[in-house]
């Protein structure tokens, strides 16, 4: 069975590859990163060595399931997975996240199993997509850009049409908007929600939206 080195070798591989992917997730400032991706791939190793244990303690029961636990994994991850994924109104966040929380929960299991090959290698093309498959595909493939702008104004229905007038010279479409009245205020502020051809526009749609009468200020929210 499993000796004390054995143990710790693979808890020690599971810790740098989850950390490796969770630091790329870290770098872009998501809500799922270095510390939630080395905790995944460390506890669904060790519930993979546990499994493996078991099936060695009841080696002699035959109806020990030893990927039972390893199926449990992969059912529980998608909670967590969930709970990375935001929705503001017609956009998503965060699917690229849970992907990479399921994708490492496996790793972790590989890990736990011995499955050395497996983890390494699948731990290789996660990073590279990760790193470098955002930049190709803004080579190869058109991609659009959704974000959401904030706009503080004196009137309404005019502003608006204004805006759209301005938005259309930039080729952006409003999938869709809120007003809602500016708290101790006779101002509105509008959130129009924004698909761009491109994320080089932002500076120059929050010039041209300034200059629009009755517009006092503007700006750029997160998704």
């Amino acid at each position: 069975m499993f000796t004390t080195a054995h143990i710790i070798i693979r808890l020690i591989s599971a810790f740098i590859l989850g950390g490796l992917i969770g630091l790329e997730r870290e770098i872009h400032g998501r809500a799922a990163g270095l510390r939630t991706h080395i905790l995944v791939c460390l506890g669904s190793a060790l519930l993979m060595l546990t499994s493996m244990h078991i099936f060695y303690l009841y080696r002699d029961v035959t109806t020990i399931d030893p990927g039972r636990i390893a199926a449990g994994v992969i059912t529980g991850i998608g909670f967590l997975g969930a709970g990375t994924i935001l929705r503001f109104k017609a956009s998503v966040r965060g699917l690229t996240t849970a992907a990479s929380l399921w994708a490492v929960a496996g790793i972790g299991l590989a890990v736990g199993s011995g499955f050395y090959l497996g983890a390494y290698a699948t731990s290789a093309l996660v990073l590279f997509v990760l790193f470098f498959l955002t930049k190709l595909e803004r080579v190869l493939v058109r991609k659009d850009w959704y974000r959401v702008l904030a706009v503080e104004t004196k009137g309404g229905a005019q502003q608006l049409q204004d805006i759209r007038s301005a938005l259309s010279d930039y080729k952006a479409e409003i999938r869709d908007f809120e007003i809602k009245k500016k708290p101790d205020s006779d101002n509105v502020i509008m959130e129009l929600n924004l698909k761009l051809i491109t994320a080089r526009q932002d500076d120059q749609i929050l010039t041209d939206i300034m200059r629009i009468r009755g517009v006092e200020k503007a700006g750029w929210q997160e998704l």
